[in-house]
């Protein structure tokens, strides 16, 4: 499976770690538990991996990676 999002949105995700995994596939998306105006995206992990994009918000976890967030905006996923 090969996602395809923006040049730019990719461009602007400039810590990844991983490789843009997200896009291919190769490993499980962090699930969006759920977001608050396309702007807060709550999520439940995928795994124990420390990730840039992930930040810590009370009990639970925000993500403001680019690629994810567009991921969900666009495929829902």
């Amino acid at each position: 499976m090969n996602i395809k999002v923006d040049d730019d949105i990719i461009r602007q995700t400039t810590k990844c770690r991983r490789n843009f995994s997200c896009l291919s596939g190769e490993k499980p998306l962090c699930t969006v538990e759920f977001c608050i105006e396309n702007e807060i995206y709550f999520i439940k992990c995928a795994g124990i991996e420390s990730c840039s994009y992930r930040v810590s918000f009370g009990y639970s976890y925000v993500c403001i990676c680019p690629v994810r967030r567009e991921l969900h905006n666009l495929f829902k996923i």
